[in-house]
């Protein structure tokens, strides 16, 4: 028979679906995955639910539901200053990953070049890959994760078409500073070239630091497709519901990816996550406190352990070095020993890199949970580890500062 499609078929199965069946086969607490555990605000599941009685359930408009891209626009306006025409600046979408790859096939053309920035999550290099594109990757080191400046320049050239940047960042943690994305946005002019903008995390930021969406630089309003994310925003992944902000000559030709690709969601989610939209200030900054309050309890336990813990600034994640432990093998072996052993499972960092030679010793874990299931884990895990905290391990809990 004739072969299939050579990206797809030689794609592996996503590391998050592994490792969360070998969660269930093990009966393992899973801290792999990155959803939360709790559902979310009550007031906006109650729209979703009154919405679907409400007689408009067939399809929506393709880019939205009115009340939905109203809502987008007067986040933008509200969090960041950006005044976004809901008409024809949002589509929305399937969750981010489709407006990820919407977005992209509405900048790229086969044989262009698309700049990814390394560790990332796992569908950017395929998409690429699938559009006929060429990935040009760009790699940032621990346990800071500053930006290359000389080595991302080196990566633009004539064929630069887009880069794709997440800040919040997974799995690192990263929030690029205003300088990095100054930076970024020079060599999208110097290059004529775009920027995908995977901003899901924008609401989970700690330690005091600001997301800064590159859209609001000078310059770069006409250039960027801003993505962001109800599941991560009110705690509601299996939503999927995303939503592209963009000038409308992006926007409309993302609106026709979209079209090819899922063309609308359930309307009644949609109209309950405009709801979500518009609560109050203190709602964006509880959420954000309470997960830096939960990643201040996963990161000083695992230093109790004796991982050394990385620095995270945002999003669901944080990683640690095994190593201290006396553990000799790669990060997967590691993934896969504590899943069998502790009964608590993460994901192994490598997955996040598309080079071969990518750093091995790391596990991310996901502390998006309870506060009894964070306290069992690491209960699990310091039984099986016993408590080794070296004093480097406690310094890595101290946040750098940020730069300007």
């Amino acid at each position: 028979m004739k072969d299939l499609n050579h990206q797809l078929a030689g794609l592996g199965t996503t590391i998050f679906t592994v490792m969360s069946a070998l969660a269930v086969e093990h009966g393992s607490i899973n801290l792999g995955q990155g959803f939360p555990d709790t559902d979310g605000p009550d007031d906006v599941l109650q729209a979703a639910a009154d919405a679907l009685r409400d007689g408009r359930n067939q399809y929506p408009p393709m880019t939205g539901v009115p009340e939905l891209r109203q809502a987008v626009a007067a986040a933008n306006l509200r969090f960041y200053g950006l005044e976004i025409d809901p008409n024809t600046e949002v589509v929305v979408t399937s969750g981010a990953t489709e407006a990820i790859t919407a977005s992209l096939m509405a900048l790229i053309n086969p044989g262009d070049e698309v700049v990814l920035i390394e560790p990332l999550y796992d569908t950017y290099v395929p998409v690429v890959r699938l559009l006929g594109a060429i990935p040009k990757l760009v790699r940032l080191s621990p346990p800071n994760w500053d930006l290359p400046r000389a080595e991302l320049a080196a990566a633009f050239g004539p064929r630069t078409k887009a880069i794709l940047l997440n800040t919040p960042m997974n799995p690192t943690g990263k929030i690029f500073t205003r300088t990095e994305l100054e930076f970024i946005a020079g060599l999208l002019q110097k290059h004529d070239a775009y920027a995908v903008c995977d901003e899901v995390y924008e609401h989970l930021v700690f330690d005091g630091m600001q997301h800064i969406p590159l859209m609001t630089l000078p310059g770069m309003r006409e250039r960027c497709l801003r993505i962001g994310s109800a599941g991560k925003t009110f705690s509601l992944t299996g939503w999927k519901i995303g939503y592209i902000t963009a000038d409308k000559r992006l926007a409309g030709v993302a609106t026709k990816a979209h079209q090819n690709l899922t063309f609308t969601s359930a309307p009644n989610l949609q109209r309950a996550v405009a709801v979500g939209l518009a609560k109050d200030d203190s709602y964006f900054a509880g959420l954000a406190g309470e997960l830096e309050r939960k990643r201040n309890l996963m990161a000083e336990g695992l230093a109790r352990i004796g991982f050394g813990v990385l620095p995270t600034h945002g999003s669901y994640f944080i990683s640690a070095d095994f190593r201290p432990l006396g553990f000799n093998g790669d990060d997967m072996a590691f993934c896969r020993h504590i899943t069998e052993a502790a009964k608590v499972t993460a994901v192994p960092v490598t997955a996040f890199y598309d080079a071969p030679d990518a750093p091995t010793h790391f596990a991310r874990f996901a502390f998006c949970k309870r506060d009894e299931v964070l306290l069992e884990a690491l209960a699990r895990l310091e039984k099986l580890f016993g408590t080794r905290g070296a004093a480097a391990t406690t310094a890595a809990l101290t946040p750098p500062a940020a730069s300007a």
